[in-house]
């Protein structure tokens, strides 16, 4: 039977978060409906929750989040199929999607963002050659966790990590510690990670981190220069999103190598040790979501190289989202997801 409602959970100011009953998209061509399962709360989720925007982008009209999402496809070509959404509509003509970078589309449309609603409802409709089925092996809950690992996978394709080099990630959450298990399949010899919360550097050990450590410990600065004994990482990812945390990779990593900017900061400016990555001669890459990565996230979930499904701590139903947000701003597990269908 086809639906005729659907529950709908939109940001309408910080920390104003509303539940209503809307009535059910329609597909347009080329858009299949999918009933969503899954929808993992990202660090720019919380900025939208917490302070009504991220940087110069604000909440200009209420608007449906998230953006890690997957579902079940209702009618069209792909029915009864599961499928992972890629929440990124490039427009495929532009300069820049002809250059090989879809990411930085200059007409990107992005699930959660300015008028494109995003997964935090139990119905979506969305363009059919964007959804990737999900094969036997992974759940709608790994489906959803692709989009965070596609992240760390395009992260580390930035950092050029070498073979049997060494690395250190700098912010523990979902994406730094997918980014500690990708840096390991891609041929990081040694890895070092930090975080403060006590829970995820134990989270960070359990996922292949040689040394973990509390970058508010006295002893921080010397443990990190026995761990790479004077010389510095090769690379060096800040997943955390604040500048203290930049300032941390750019102590880590050595004389020539590569800084990656993963994190999303609450202001609309960060600030980092001019006189350090100039006498170092750094490399500074930002991180903007990410390519067509989803073939390879994929293959690197069913493959058991990395664990996504271990990274679940909390699930909660659409009708309870404003305590599923709430949870993940408590910083209280790892990665929360709502599951709008349940």
């Amino acid at each position: 039977m086809t639906p005729t409602r659907n529950l709908t959970a939109r940001f309408h100011a910080a920390r104003d978060l509303r539940l209503a009953e809307e009535a059910v998209p329609v597909p347009a061509d080329g858009e299949s409906l999918v009933r969503v399962t899954a929808v993992g709360l990202c660090g720019s989720d919380l900025h939208w929750y917490e302070d009504g925007g991220i940087g110069d982008a604000r909440i200009t009209r209420p608007i449906v989040g998230g953006h890690e999402l997957a579902g079940v496809v209702e009618g069209g070509p792909l029915d009864g199929v599961h499928v992972a959404v890629d929440p990124a509509i490039p427009c495929h003509r532009c300069d820049l999607c002809r250059r090989g970078h879809p990411n930085l589309c200059r007409a990107l449309d992005f699930a959660g963002h300015a008028t494109r609603d995003g997964g935090l409802q139990r119905y979506l409709a969305w363009p059919t050659v964007r959804l990737h089925p999900l094969p036997g092996a992974l759940s709608d809950v790994d489906g959803a966790m692709l989009e965070p690992l596609g992240v760390a996978v395009h992260a580390v394709d930035l950092g050029h990590v070498p073979l049997g080099g060494s690395v250190a990630v700098i912010g523990c959450g979902p994406i730094g510690l997918l980014l500690i298990q990708v840096a390991r399949a891609a041929g990081a010899a040694r890895v070092v990670a930090a975080d403060p919360l006590p829970h995820r550097r134990l989270a960070a050990t359990a996922r292949g981190a040689d040394e973990v450590l509390d970058p508010a410990d006295v002893g921080y600065a010397s443990a990190l220069a026995a761990f790479t004994a004077g010389l510095g990482v090769d690379v060096a990812f800040e997943i955390a999103g604040t500048d203290p945390a930049i300032a941390a990779a750019m102590d880590a990593v050595r004389p020539g190598g590569r800084v990656v900017l993963a994190g999303i900061p609450a202001t609309e400016a960060s600030a980092f040790p001019a006189s350090v990555a100039r006498r170092k001669g750094l490399t500074i890459v930002m991180v903007r979501r990410m390519k067509e990565v989803y073939p390879r996230a994929t293959a690197l979930a069913v493959s058991g190289l990395v664990d996504v499904r271990g990274l679940v701590s909390h699930r909660f139903p659409l009708t309870e989202a404003g305590d599923a947000f709430e949870t993940a701003v408590a910083r209280e597990g790892l990665k929360v997801v709502v599951q709008p269908d349940s």
